[in-house]
């Protein structure tokens, strides 16, 4: 059976203080920049690659990717995880789940 959710390589963190952090990141632990736009830039760290987002600040989020978000979304709801943050237009879903791990829900990459 085809596993429903497989995690990324993606961990992402907000923060208003933005530009300290990417400069903190980039030149104190000398990450490799592997994404950069205005609002968001990536690191390559090895494991996994960090992405740090301006705005409100929350803690790090780790990523799962399956096929149908919305049908996941129903599923997680009604095994009592909660809505943090959505954005449709991404596709993407911030759960929290009924142990106060938060964790976005992604849309996966089409089988080839």
């Amino acid at each position: 059976m085809k596993k429903a959710f497989q995690s990324s390589r993606d961990v992402i963190i907000r923060t208003d203080a933005w530009a300290d952090a990417t400069r903190f990141y980039e030149s104190v632990l000398g990450l490799p920049v592997s994404h950069r736009s205005e609002e968001l830039m990536g690191f390559e760290t090895g494991a996994f690659c960090l992405y740090v987002e301006k705005g409100d600040e929350h803690g790090p989020v780790f990523e799962f990717l399956v096929p149908d978000v919305e049908a996941a979304k129903r599923r997680l709801v009604d095994a009592g995880c909660t809505i943090v943050e959505e954005n449709a237009s991404v596709p993407r879903c911030y759960i929290r789940d009924p142990y106060g791990v938060v964790f976005n829900i992604g849309r996966a990459p089409a089988a080839e």
